[in-house]
């Protein structure tokens, strides 16, 4: 089969069992994982293999860039703390656990620490695709979690490959130097890559050259930093959240909402075009155990399963209790969250693709030339270790977050209507400076003037007849639609036409659905806090 027909089948399969996980309610990233079981067993496509550095570059930045032009930026600064203990002080205390583990079933040390540092990371993917449900504080929080670790783990792994393949022998003093390096130097290629674009975008007035430049971005991001030998993870993200940061006044809006349409579509075709990819690969892992028997593997496999649960589920509810030992700060008394709202966090450390794709680059030879070891010991169990969160924690979290009855998160209401009244304001204010400049004629001036106040709550409450206004401007518009199409089917106008005129007409109804949820929020009453 060749390349674009695998390609077509791999996209089939992506489209057919995202449908039928929504179908049936289960997590989709497993149902992608397991129906690919059967595909593999299609003897063109199960012969595909699937590489490591495939993985690292071609899934890994455009993923990542897209999570990071979406995250709430000022969550990510309100649960800082929060984010780096689980990304670094989680990332460490689990490749240790692991390791301890995987040493009691006979690997080295040495293999021991990079089955640790692969299987430390959760996954961004996985994590938005199960934890949907979640309020904001805790979602974000495991989403930068996810973000960053990645780039804590590939660190440790670096360091634990290089010991394993006899390249450098293990020093703290040198371990902790590439660690330092690697977020040093990945923090400032991002800032700069970022703020290089940034700089280009100003000069960009072509909707397809900025939605170019944006699929660039990450690859631009991610290869000079993985050159360098620093995160190419953390240049990605980094790279994405100095874009997100000045993409409003930067971006024009038709630029803007088709690159986040675009980077959506492309997220998910991405994500699940990966864990189809993974699926196929799990054969061939078995097929090639050689360094362990299959079942010493899987008990193998099944006892780290249950430690990275176990470490993940450990030091959420205990570093709390650490923290407040050391800062006693009223602000920090105040972010103070019962044990059951943790829950969902702890519960939540699903594996993905980066860990599968950092042991498919485990090197097979050692510096020496001699076979590396248990290699495939390693790449199984991080299959199975995949297979087990995405089935037992991806599967089950939606139950447990309904379990916890998280608060529901009322600030975004507010935090909205308070957007809504601004901007009404901030625009009523401008209104006659631009209106004599413009040389506007009065009845337009005041009956913009009149949206705005209503938009701004400085009217009585909403009109009776805003709702039966809002129906009929849609009859008009599905009218429009039909008249236009009309005129293209008799051969009146061009279809370049009708999509121009489509586009206006689009965007009017867009402006109806906005309009319309803009007056609800700010007249809807508020619940006593």
């Amino acid at each position: 089969m060749r390349g674009l027909e695998i390609i077509v089948v791999v996209l089939t399969a992506v489209l057919g069992l995202t449908w039928l996980a929504q179908r049936l309610g289960v997590s989709e990233p497993l149902l992608l994982l397991l129906g690919e079981l059967v595909l593999a067993e299609v003897p063109d496509v199960g012969g595909v293999h699937l590489s490591g550095s495939v993985v690292l570059l071609g899934f890994l930045p455009p993923l990542l860039y897209a999570e990071a032009l979406t995250i709430s930026q000022h969550q990510i600064r309100a649960n800082f703390r929060t984010i780096v203990l689980l990304s670094v002080g989680l990332v460490l205390a689990t490749t240790v656990t692991v390791a301890a583990t995987g040493h009691a079933f006979g690997l080295t040390w040495a293999v021991a620490y990079v089955l640790g540092a692969v299987l430390s990371p959760t996954d961004a993917t996985a994590v938005a695709a199960v934890a949907r449900g979640l309020p904001r504080r805790f979602l974000t929080t495991m989403q930068a979690e996810s973000l960053v670790n990645d780039g804590t783990a590939l660190a440790a792994y670096a360091v634990a490959v290089d010991v394993a393949t006899g390249r450098n022998s293990f020093s703290w003093g040198e371990a902790l130097g590439r660690f330092a390096l690697s977020y040093a130097g990945g923090l400032a290629i991002g800032a700069g890559v970022g703020l290089l674009v940034v700089a280009i975008r100003r000069h960009l007035h072509s909707t397809s050259l900025e939605s170019g430049l944006s699929v660039l971005t990450p690859f631009a991001a991610y290869l000079p930093a993985s050159s360098a030998g620093v995160s190419g993870v953390l240049a990605v993200v980094v790279c994405g959240l100095v874009i997100s940061r000045a993409s409003p006044l930067l971006i024009p809006a038709r630029s803007r909402v088709q690159t986040l349409d675009f980077w959506s579509v492309a997220a998910f075709l991405l994500n699940g075009s990966l864990f189809v990819l993974v699926g196929t690969q799990l054969p061939h892992v078995v097929g090639n155990l050689t360094a362990m028997s299959p079942w010493r593997a899987l008990l193998l496999a099944v006892a780290v399963s249950g430690v990275v649960m176990a470490t993940r589920l450990v030091y959420v509810f205990c570093s709390p209790y650490a923290v407040r030992a050391v800062d006693r700060r009223q602000v920090q008394r105040l972010r103070r969250i019962p044990p059951r709202y943790r829950i969902p966090t702890a519960w939540g450390g699903v594996r993905g693709g980066v860990s599968l794709a950092a042991a498919l680059s485990m090197p097979t030879l050692t510096e020496s030339g001699r076979h590396l070891a248990a290699r495939d010991v390693v790449v199984f169990v991080t299959a199975v270790v995949i297979v087990a969160t995405l089935l037992i924690q991806g599967q089950t979290l939606p139950a447990v977050i309904r379990w916890a009855r998280l608060p529901p998160d009322r600030e975004a209401d507010t935090e909205e209507q308070l957007a809504y009244r601004h901007i009404a304001q901030a625009a009523l204010e401008s209104l006659p400076d631009h209106a004599a400049r413009l040389h506007t004629p009065a009845a337009v001036v005041d009956r913009i003037s009149r949206e705005l106040e209503s938009h701004a709550g400085m009217t009585e409450g909403p009109s009776p007849g805003h709702r039966t206004e809002y129906d009929l401007r849609k009859q008009i518009i599905a009218a429009k639609r039909t008249a236009l199409v009309d005129l293209r089917d008799r051969r009146r106008i061009d279809d370049s036409v009708l999509r121009r005129v489509q586009e206006a007409l689009d965007a009017e109804d867009l402006r109806l659905d906005i309009g319309l949820e803009g007056h609800r929020l700010a007249h809807q009453p508020q619940p006593d806090y």
